[in-house]
């Protein structure tokens, strides 16, 4: 009998993102109204939060979607 290998899909928040990519997808996710974050304030964030970065310093919207939305009123 054949033993079938099933590839599970990572789900989109479980992938690690450059700044950049974050970025978009963090800006295009957000309602109208609500604060969009830049470079800088993603670097902010970081140097605010680097327990929360392993050394490749790549983002995960998991993990920092939503510290970020609520860190993000009061540091812009």
């Amino acid at each position: 009998m054949k033993k079938v290998l099933k590839l599970r899909k990572t789900p989109p928040d479980e992938i690690f993102l450059t700044t950049h990519e974050f970025m978009e997808s963090f800006n295009g996710n957000m309602p109208d109204g609500y604060p969009r974050v830049t470079a800088f304030t993603l670097q902010k964030f970081k140097d605010a939060h680097t327990s929360l970065f392993k050394s490749d310093g790549l983002w995960s919207l998991s993990l920092h979607r939503k510290r970020m939305i609520d860190w993000l009123p009061q540091n812009i």
